[in-house]
């Protein structure tokens, strides 16, 4: 284990998008820190275990899915010969660029980085320990907690086998399963499910709602729900898994759902992919005044600072949603809070991208949120069938979605499902946070041909017909 200082302004406990994000703006803000961290590097499980790696198999999933489309163009490519051993290192080398960088980023702050895992010893100590059992004490001045969080487990269910995977174990892709099914038709599932769908694994989604994607809005939701029909096997919705038993062939899963013929069957691998759990415990939250919510969640005000004043908590053990850009901005801000500044987080759009083929993004207020609360609004949608850009992508399929204020045509929310959907969002979460109307994305020239026109357009929409989509008015009773 590396040297541990014995005193530290600022310790921060996590080297994630939160806390090494923290670290650099603290150490930027002239405060002396200290940067706990078990990996050789920072990076935490967006780096090394998440959104990256995950994201640089789905390119390969897309490039997968591109080339045999390419048929529609009047192109034939060969069967791909797929090379998992390349695969997998060319995954861990862009891993690997990236983690090096932020070890150098830390070098060159004058971070103190200390291999290892910090628990609270009391308001103001640390204990740190190695994996090889040393350990030792820090004291600081104020604590910023970015543990983040881990992916949640079927209970009473099989899980100690090398055919049942989590969302960590799917990204090593040690062999392409002939059978896979996922457990939640959520974000994670349908992204994982998708590139051994691509690597031509035959996937098989189970969710116990009513819709894949529960969580987006229903507009988005089905636009995604179409491609998926497509790209798995099967799905099953309404349906939960009530049995699980290792066999010879695989697993043996016991299904229960109104559409469910086949109540037995058995696949090769079985992904897990129902959520993720906060970190928060084995931190030595007890020997603090942290308060802790039921579901695990360390409770933070609008500066990030815990109930005991000495101690800050970022990131996915604060609460959803458990995004990687959430919790550098809520870095960002602990630190500053700490270094004197006046900082909160208080953020009017947080966007969320699910890097499916075809992208699900939004921000801001949803039109289910709005029936939940009541409240009235505007709603415009435009539909990419009429996007000149998504026809020669020979990709249709989309929506864009903007949400207003009926009264003042304020933006409240914006949404979007298609290609590249994730590249788009942030023109909508910039005129959110700006306070923007409608009328201002409208009378924003946007260049053509591009997806990004379809947020003018939405816009238009909002107050009549779009140069590309015509209405008819209503005629008045």
């Amino acid at each position: 284990m590396s040297e541990i200082p014995e005193t530290t302004q600022v310790a921060v406990v996590g080297g994630g998008p939160g806390g090494y994000a923290a670290a650099f703006r603290a150490a930027d803000l002239g405060l002396d820190v200290a940067l706990i961290e078990l990996e050789k590097n920072p990076g935490g499980t967006c780096l090394y275990r998440g959104c990256i790696p995950s994201k640089a198999l789905l390119h390969v999933a897309k490039v997968l899915t591109e080339a045999r489309e390419a048929l529609n163009w009047g192109i034939t490519f060969g069967e791909p010969a797929i090379d998992i051993e390349k695969m997998r290192a060319r995954t861990y080398d862009v891993v690997e660029k990236l983690t090096s960088g932020l070890g150098q980023l830390c070098k060159a702050r004058k971070i103190k980085y200390v291999r290892g895992r910090g628990a609270l010893v009391d308001a103001n100590t640390l204990k740190i320990t190695a994996d090889d059992g040393s350990d030792g004490q820090m004291h600081f001045e104020y604590a910023i907690l970015a543990p983040g969080s881990r992916p949640s487990l079927l209970q009473n269910f099989l899980i100690d086998s090398p055919r049942i995977m989590t969302s960590t174990t799917a990204l090593m892709i040690r062999e392409i399963p002939e059978s896979l099914l996922v457990i939640g038709g959520g974000y994670i599932g349908l992204e994982l499910g998708s590139v051994y769908a691509a690597l031509g694994t035959r996937v098989t989604v189970v969710e116990m709602g009513g819709v894949l994607l529960p969580t987006a809005d229903p507009d988005l939701a089905k636009i995604l729900a179409g491609r998926m029909d497509h790209v798995m096997h099967e799905i099953l919705l309404n349906t939960k898994v009530v049995g699980m038993e290792e066999v010879e062939q695989g697993v043996r899963i016991a299904l229960d759902g109104p559409d469910v013929e086949q109540k037995e069957r058995v696949f090769e691998k079985v992904l897990i992919s129902i959520g993720r759990k906060p970190n928060s415990s084995g931190i030595g939250l007890k020997t603090s005044k942290v308060e802790v919510d039921g579901h695990g969640f360390i409770q933070v005000d609008g500066q990030r600072r815990t109930a005991d004043p000495s101690i800050f908590a970022i990131g996915d053990v604060t609460g959803q949603p458990m995004l990687a850009h959430k919790a550098t901005h809520e870095g960002h801000v602990a630190a500053e809070v700490i270094a004197g500044q006046h900082a909160v987080f208080e953020p009017r759009a947080i966007p969320a991208v699910v890097f499916t083929d075809p992208e699900v993004a939004w921000c801001g207020l949803t039109e289910v949120d709005a029936q939940r609360e009541g409240r009235a609004i505007k709603v415009a949608r435009f539909p990419w069938g009429a996007s000149g850009r998504a026809s020669t992508l020979g990709r249709p399929e989309g929506v864009t979605k903007i949400i207003a204020d009926p009264e003042t045509d304020v933006i409240l929310g914006v949404g979007i499902a298609g290609t590249n959907a994730g590249e788009l969002i942030s023109e909508g979460a910039l005129a959110i946070e700006m306070g923007a109307l409608a009328s201002d994305i409208e009378l924003t020239i946007h260049p053509h041909p591009t997806l990004g026109e379809t947020i003018m357009e939405s816009a238009e929409i909002i107050f009549g017909p779009s140069t590309h989509v015509y209405r008819p008015k209503k005629e008045d009773a």
